[in-house]
């Protein structure tokens, strides 16, 4: 079956800026709003010129239900240009592009902004069960005695323990495991250690760290606060990290056995991205000059509570597709969700058993030069807002591959809650 191609015309997004136990300085459509305006301000195109705007989000507030079309009215796309909202959890982003490429491809739109975004510092605190049912029976009580018997009633347990909703979002409602509990399975199957994950971890430190000396993030545009403060790149570095700081850190979601812990999983952060995609009308009618194109696309699943080799199912069909060996592409981008995570991928596709039971395989594909794999780092040093990464990845791998030689291939994945998987190859032009 053959498509129309659609090209990625140019990308924006905002620092990554780490969650600190308390909401963050915007809401997830400042977010979207702050990095549109910023890639727009830059296009030949008016805002209006838009087919539509289509937005992951995972975690959309309450009043910004449908983030897309708020963000689409505040960036000033305009009342015509219709705005709608995505999720697919970690891959939110990445669908956003996915539905864009889709219309485009079957010609209801010409010209797209795609793009993903969570402020996960602003996840909500939820009353409990118990408590919505004593405020429920407390409307209906009408007496002073009726109201006093409902207070004696309540306990302070109800009242002042409240529902974290993002440690909810973050636990599979089907195999009952945080997401970082499902990281540890994958250290288990693998045989992954502590000191690999570790070491992992302090790599992606150090590798954000040279991308961002090297200049390598200038896809991101710097966010002012309504202080006055300025927030000019992502704040979850830790230029200092090492071995030794990481190994006095505990593991969190396996308290006795487990090895997973903060310092070697992704960050709870806030931010945004945004992608213009174009089909090749469009491109000649507003003089555009793409970054890339997008060649294919694919969605796997698989078992929830191994759903950190959702890449490994998503990438391994493309690879079959166009006859490529897993270091044949020129650079991957595999979402950091956890250390244990992209290790367990690496470990899968060198695994001749998994290889053959779980992909279909003769022979595995064999090992990934990692020198290819996240070479500016990742999640684990610049954070994970679980809506912008599949479009983070996506934006960041094609300015690494414009970086080589032209025409460079590569693919971007990303593991999603509840046991899929997702991956997208693009070339740059």
């Amino acid at each position: 079956m053959s498509f129309q191609p659609v090209y990625i015309v140019d990308g924006a997004r905002t620092p990554f800026l780490k969650a600190r136990n308390a909401p963050g300085p915007f809401s997830a459509g400042d977010l979207a709003a702050a990095a549109g305006r910023a890639l727009l301000a830059r296009q030949p195109f008016a805002p209006e010129a838009f087919d539509e705007v289509i937005l992951g989000c995972a975690s959309p507030a309450p009043d910004e239900v449908n983030i897309g079309r708020v963000a689409a009215l505040r960036m000033g796309c305009g009342e015509k240009v219709p705005g709608w909202t995505v999720m697919r959890n970690c891959a939110s982003g990445m669908q956003a592009l996915d539905s864009a490429m889709a219309n485009i491809q079957s010609g209801r739109s010409e010209l797209v902004l795609a793009g993903g975004v969570d402020a996960l510092s602003r996840a909500p605190l939820l009353y409990s069960d118990v408590m919505v049912r004593w405020f429920a029976q407390m409307s209906m009580a009408k007496t002073t005695g009726q109201k006093l018997a409902m207070f004696l009633k309540l306990k302070p347990g109800a009242l002042f323990a409240p529902v974290i909703a993002l440690l909810k979002g973050l636990t599979d409602p089907v195999v009952g495991l945080s997401m970082g509990q499902t990281a540890e399975n994958l250290a288990w199957r693998f045989g992954i250690t502590r000191e690999d994950m570790d070491a992992f971890s302090v790599r992606s430190h150090q590798r954000v760290a040279a991308g961002q000396d090297a200049g390598h993030y200038g896809e991101v545009v710097p966010l002012l606060g309504r202080d006055g403060s300025v927030y000019a790149a992502d704040d979850g570095l830790r230029r200092d990290s090492s071995m030794q700081g990481l190994a006095k850190l505990k593991p969190y979601f396996d308290r006795k056995v487990g090895n997973v812990t903060p310092g070697n999983s992704s960050q709870i952060t806030d931010g945004g991205a945004w992608l213009i995609l174009a089909s090749e009308a469009a491109l000649k009618r507003h003089g555009l000059q793409p970054l890339g194109r997008i060649l294919d696309v694919q969605w796997a699943a698989l078992d929830p509570a191994q759903m950190g080799l959702g890449p490994v199912h998503a990438a391994t069909p493309i690879l079959q597709r166009h006859n490529l060996g897993l270091n044949d592409l020129d650079a991957w981008e595999i979402n950091e969700a956890f250390a244990a995570q992209v290790l367990g991928c690496l470990a899968a596709w060198k695994d001749t058993a998994y290889c053959k039971e779980q992909l279909g395989l003769d022979t595995p594909l064999g090992e990934l030069d990692q020198n290819k794999l996240n070479v500016d780092g990742g999640a684990i040093a610049l954070g994970h807002p679980v809506g912008a990464s599949g479009a983070r990845i996506v934006l960041h791998l094609l300015h690494v591959l414009r970086r080589g030689k032209p025409g460079a291939r590569g693919i971007a994945t990303i593991c999603i809650g509840g046991g899929q998987g997702g991956a997208m190859l693009v070339e740059s032009l």
